[in-house]
């Protein structure tokens, strides 16, 4: 039986990929407040504004590509039973040949009512005002906006308690909900954290990787059996 590797990915792992990280040092996404551009509160004041948001963000995601990390982890596929949990909205895992991905923060390549928020459909082009849903209700980007609940968190932790290896690659692990999965892990299991700028220290079962996503998983690949 396959070893079951989790990965839990972040912003770093897109960047080298060329996706700007969710917020820079300025607090700004794109140049934007993200309270105007990632809250229900911003959405209902300037839908116009946080549609051409996303619109923007997934003409980008159409003009990168995967990047080596990205790769690295889908073969890993081919030796393992592999599962990532990604707070990124982008599909480079997907595009990169992994098979299990779970979004926890949505997907930009999909659409939902404003409505009813189970009421999800792929959409790959501009999403405007008088985009509706068959009841009649606005589409919205499928993000979860700061505020919301994370619906895919309960999964996520589930799926965490099955792990026999654990992969952290391109988060601060600062952002809850999410910065609690590595906590519901099984005890000693195997943890690599790669980040260039890493906020742990190496201690028992902890590998700190002081790299970037795609030089540090080729050390992590180098020392899995």
């Amino acid at each position: 039986m396959k070893k079951h590797l989790v990965v839990l990915s972040g912003a770093g792992m897109s960047a080298e990929s060329g996706i700007k990280t969710f917020r820079d040092a300025d607090g700004l996404w794109e140049g934007h407040d993200v309270m105007e551009v990632a809250t229900p509160e911003g959405f209902a004041a300037n839908p116009e504004l946080v549609l051409d948001f996303y619109n923007q963000r997934r003409k980008q995601l159409f003009e990168v590509k995967p990047n080596g990390a990205h790769i690295d982890l889908a073969k890993l596929e081919d030796n393992f039973k592999v599962t990532i949990i990604t707070q990124n909205v982008d599909d480079l895992h997907e595009r990169a040949g992994s098979t299990n991905v779970i979004h926890l923060h949505g997907e930009l390549l999909k659409a939902r009512s404003s409505y009813d928020e189970k009421d999800i459909q792929k959409w790959k082009t501009d999403l405007v005002l008088g985009d509706l849903c068959q009841k009649g209700h606005q589409l919205r980007p499928h993000i979860v906006w700061f505020g919301e609940d994370v619906p895919m968190i309960e999964s996520a932790v589930e799926i965490c308690k099955t792990a026999n290896v654990l992969i952290i690659i391109g988060t601060s692990m600062q952002v809850y909900p999410a910065a609690s999965l590595m906590h519901y892990v099984p005890q000693n299991t195997p943890t690599y954290f790669i980040d260039p700028k890493p906020s742990m220290e190496s201690k028992e079962n902890l590998t700190v990787i002081t790299e970037t996503a795609t030089v540090g998983i080729k050390k992590v690949i180098g020392s899995l059996k």
